[in-house]
C-alpha cells in the first residue's frame, strides 16, 4: 500500500435531519425571510429539498415523526399550535415513493412506533418502500414518548419506559420472522408456462404467539431488496441502548458535548463487541446545526439574525414535549430539577444530570432554540469542516445527521459552502454510477443483515 492511500482521509456520512412540520428543531425560525418552511405541506418543497441534499453528497433523508402534539407546557397544545412547533405534523411515509423517483441514489429514513403500529401491517409497508424505492429504505425504529399520543391511540397513558423497550423487543422478533423468514428467495417465479405467480412452496406461516403479539400466518408481500430495511435506532437511556445494541446498524446520538458523546459511543461500542457483533460495522451519527457563510464574519453576523427570531414559549413547548416537564409556572432563573418522566429520559438527563452546569429555564429555551440539543458549528467554510472532524475525532462517529435552522435555506447553504470544501479535502467522495441500497451506501457491506446481526439467531 503506498504512503497516499495510509494518508486518505475516512469519508464522512451525512443524513439530512427533517421533519413534515412548521418547525423542527429551531423554535421561531419559520418567520426569518429565506424561510420556505410554509409550503411544508406541498409535493414540490420536498421534492426540491431531496434534489438539493442529494446534490450536497447527502446519503439519505432522515425523517423525523411523532403520534401526537406537544401538549405539556402549560397542560394545553396553544403553544406548540402558535408556534408550529412539529405541529400540524404529515405521515413522512406517505411521500417517500415520489421522492425516490425524483432522486436516483438519496435514502430515506423513516420513523415508526413499535408502541402504536402493528408489526404485521407495519411490515408490508416498509417492504413495500423498499421495492419502490430499490433498496433505499431506513427504519428509525422508536418506542415514542409522548402522553398524547397514548390517549389518542386509545390508552389512558403510555406504557412504562423499560416496559416498552421490552415490548419493542418482541416486536422486532415478529419482524424479523416477517421480513427474513416469511418468504423465501425465488419464490415470486411469475413463471407464464408453468402458471405460478408465487410459489407456495417458498411462503410460510411465521406461527409467533407471544406475550404481546400473535401473528401466525405469513407476510404479506415479498421481501424487497434489502428484506429488513436499514435499522436506525436513538435509544440513549440505559434500556434504549440495550435495545441499540440488540437491534441497530446506525445509530443516532445527540450531545452538545464531543467528549461526553464520545464516552456514550465507545461504551456502546464496547456493548456491541461483548454481544458478538462487530463494533465498527455498526455507524454513529451525532446531530448537528450548521451556520455557514463566506467568511467567519458573514457567518456569525447570520447567527445574530437568526437570534432575533428566536421564540422563547415555543422553545419551552418543544422541551416540555421532549421531556414531559412543564416549566411554565417557573421563573426564568429557576433551575430546571433533577425530575422522574415516562418521556424521553435522554432528552431531560441533558439538562438535569449536567456536571458542568446547573441550568437554568432562560437556558434551556436558549439553547434549545437554535439547533435543538446538539452542537451549533458556526464559520466559514473550512471551519465548519474542521470542526465536524474534530466532533468525528474526539466523539468517533461516522457522520452526522444535518439539522437546518432556516428551512431550506441551510441545506441549500451546505451544498453551495460545505460540499465543495468537504470534496477538496476527500472527505465527501463522488457517488457509483450504479445506485446501491441504503445498507451499502451507509454501512459499506451487502445489500442484508449481517451474519452477526441478532436477527440471524431468530428462526420459525
Amino acid at each position: 500500500m503506498t504512503a497516499a492511500a495510509d494518508e486518505a482521509p475516512e469519508p464522512m456520512l451525512f443524513n439530512a435531519f427533517d421533519m413534515l412540520v412548521p418547525v423542527h428543531q429551531s423554535p421561531g425560525l419559520w418567520r426569518h425571510p429565506e424561510s420556505g418552511i410554509e409550503r411544508f405541506d406541498r409535493l414540490d418543497y420536498w421534492v426540491e429539498l431531496s434534489r438539493t441534499v442529494e446534490r450536497a453528497g447527502f446519503s439519505c433523508l432522515f425523517l423525523a415523526d411523532i403520534p401526537g402534539v406537544y401538549d405539556v407546557y402549560g397542560g394545553t397544545s396553544e403553544a406548540a399550535a402558535r408556534g408550529g412547533v412539529q405541529y400540524p405534523v404529515l405521515d413522512p411515509q406517505v411521500i417517500v415513493p415520489a421522492l425516490a423517483a425524483a432522486t436516483s441514489h438519496l435514502g430515506f429514513g423513516l420513523t415508526a412506533s413499535v408502541t402504536y403500529e402493528p408489526p404485521y401491517l407495519l411490515a408490508r409497508r416498509f417492504a413495500t418502500l423498499d421495492h419502490l424505492t430499490g433498496g433505499r429504505i431506513a427504519w428509525n425504529i422508536v418506542t415514542s414518548y409522548q402522553d398524547s399520543a397514548a390517549r389518542n391511540l386509545g390508552l389512558s397513558g403510555q406504557i412504562p419506559h423499560d416496559e416498552r423497550y421490552d415490548r419493542a423487543d418482541e416486536y422486532m422478533e415478529v419482524m424479523y420472522k416477517l421480513f427474513e423468514h416469511s418468504v423465501e428467495d425465488g419464490a415470486l417465479r411469475a413463471d407464464k408456462d408453468a402458471g405460478v405467480f408465487l410459489d407456495p412452496g417458498g411462503v410460510h406461516r411465521i406461527g409467533h404467539h407471544g406475550r404481546w403479539f400473535s401473528v401466525p400466518g405469513e407476510m404479506l408481500t415479498h421481501p424487497g431488496p434489502q428484506r429488513t430495511p436499514l435499522l436506525f435506532q436513538a435509544g440513549s437511556s440505559a434500556r434504549g441502548q440495550r435495545f441499540a445494541v440488540d437491534h441497530g446498524e446506525a445509530i443516532f446520538v445527540i450531545n452538545a458535548n464531543a467528549g461526553r458523546l464520545g464516552r456514550q459511543v465507545q461504551e456502546t461500542r464496547a456493548a456491541l463487541a461483548a454481544a458478538g457483533r462487530d463494533p465498527r460495522s455498526v455507524k454513529f451519527f451525532a446531530m448537528a446545526t450548521l451556520v455557514v457563510g463566506e467568511t467567519e464574519a458573514e457567518a456569525q453576523d447570520r447567527l445574530a439574525q437568526y437570534k432575533r427570531y428566536v421564540d422563547t414559549e415555543s422553545a419551552l413547548a418543544l422541551f416540555g414535549g421532549w421531556t414531559g416537564v412543564d416549566l411554565s409556572g417557573l421563573c426564568e432563573d429557576d433551575y430546571v430539577a433533577d425530575v422522574q418522566t415516562e418521556a424521553n429520559q435522554s432528552a431531560l438527563a441533558m439538562f438535569t444530570k449536567d456536571p458542568a452546569r446547573t441550568w437554568t429555564v432562560r437556558d434551556v429555551a436558549e439553547f434549545v432554540s437554535i439547533g435543538g440539543r446538539g452542537p451549533l458549528i458556526v464559520g466559514d467554510p473550512g471551519q465548519v469542516v474542521d470542526e465536524l472532524l474534530r466532533w468525528k475525532e474526539t466523539a468517533g462517529v461516522d457522520g452526522f445527521n444535518i439539522s437546518a435552522a432556516v428551512r431550506p435555506a441551510d441545506f441549500e447553504r451546505f451544498e453551495h459552502y460545505i460540499t465543495p470544501e468537504l470534496r477538496r479535502r476527500g472527505l465527501l467522495p463522488e457517488r457509483p454510477a450504479t445506485p446501491l441500497t441504503l445498507r451499502e451506501q451507509l454501512l459499506g457491506a451487502g445489500p442484508h443483515l449481517a451474519a452477526d446481526h441478532p436477527a440471524s439467531r431468530i428462526r420459525l
